[in-house]
């Protein structure tokens, strides 16, 4: 088996009459570009389509998303996941309005060292809003890829190998294109499992598809168990307003708001075990009243089994500790992004 010439033809004409019309497609701005990719690091296609068009719309330049706040980008991107990307995302603009006129830089190699980059959203973006030859590698590419040269472990030697057929397929004049057929490729034809090879426009030069067990390519990576957390929380009141404080210094969910509460060991005595976590972590007194309910939820790294009483403040207790904190209404809600657990008890506290 060899690879002729004609590879990017192939792809290119493929993706051409197959590709999925959305909205980042229909741009060159570097900026809203990256804005996608950046969404779409572990997150569906159909998933980022609408956050993507109210980010766009509510900051359409580099300028407008860097003179804005993080609590307002936070809850915009809220529900999306995976905060650090808005995060990153908002100091890497901060960044380019100071050291670079407000415009990418003209050296991708510049632009990957900027928070959340890295090389493969260097790659897309510059190949697409600049032609610059740069083959990107995410992770339907590397199984694209890896059943094409029936590669079973994604080791430092494989890599330089698939890197070095994508510098030779990659089309010359329209680099981008080919970048995101390769993408797409993987996204909708070459799928983890039950791959439709009889739509793939590279069958011929598979060694997966020869096999009849493409789905065998690449091994697939042990799963580390996800571990779960007790939590207990209440929702402190204090007149008609209740108190919550932003995660911040955090490694999950960072800047977000949420109820005070610590993890438990297991849920024997909860009132006592609330009362305690709310006197020690913030100096709280408070009195504990009615269960709320309890809501389980998996995050990406995490699970939580949460339980929420409703608490009432006592006279003169102040929240003390490191993390800022709010009074608010019911109706300011919306004002603040959350997690999604919190949200869960928001629909709750509604039905109750």
């Amino acid at each position: 088996m060899y690879y002729t010439n004609n590879t990017s033809s192939l792809l290119l004409n493929w993706y051409e009459q197959s590709k999925r019309n959305l909205p980042w497609r229909n741009t060159k701005d570097p900026y809203k570009i990256w804005v996608s990719e950046i969404m779409l690091q572990q997150t569906q296609v159909n998933t980022v389509i609408p956050y993507y068009k109210k980010w766009v719309s509510a900051y359409p330049t580099i300028n407008s998303l860097a003179e804005t706040d993080s609590d307002s980008i936070l809850k915009l991107w809220e529900g999306l996941g995976y905060y650090n990307r808005c995060l990153n995302l908002h100091k890497a603009v901060k960044i380019i309005v100071s050291n670079y006129g407000s415009s990418l830089p003209k050296n991708p190699n510049v632009f990957k060292t900027l928070p959340g980059v890295g090389e493969y959203t260097a790659a897309a973006v510059y190949s697409i809003a600049f032609s610059d030859q740069l083959p990107v590698l995410d992770g339907n590419v590397k199984r694209v890829l890896s059943r094409i040269l029936k590669i079973c472990r994604f080791t430092k030697y494989n890599k330089n190998r698939i890197l070095s057929k994508l510098k030779s397929w990659i089309d010359k004049n329209n680099p981008g294109d080919f970048n995101q057929a390769m993408m797409e490729l993987g996204s909708t034809v070459c799928l983890p499992k039950y791959p439709n090879c009889r739509m793939c426009p590279l069958k011929s030069i598979c060694k997966g598809f020869e096999t009849g067990r493409p789905e065998s390519y690449p091994l697939p990576n042990k799963q580390k168990p996800i571990p779960r957390y007790l939590v207990l929380t209440g929702i402190i009141w204090k007149n008609n307003s209740f108190l919550i404080l932003q995660r911040t210094g955090y490694r999950h969910l960072t800047n977000l708001w949420e109820f005070p509460g610590g993890k438990i060991q297991s849920n024997r005595n909860p009132k006592l075990q609330l009362t305690k976590i709310l006197t020690k972590k913030y100096n709280l007194k408070v009195s504990i009243q009615n269960k709320i309910g309890c809501v389980n939820h998996q995050y990406s790294h995490f699970g939580i089994n949460l339980t929420c009483f409703n608490c009432k403040v006592e006279d003169g207790s102040v929240p003390i500790g490191i993390q800022p904190y709010r009074w608010i209404k019911q109706h300011e809600i919306n004002k603040f992004a959350f997690p999604k657990a919190n949200h869960k008890l928001f629909d709750i506290m509604k039905d109750n």
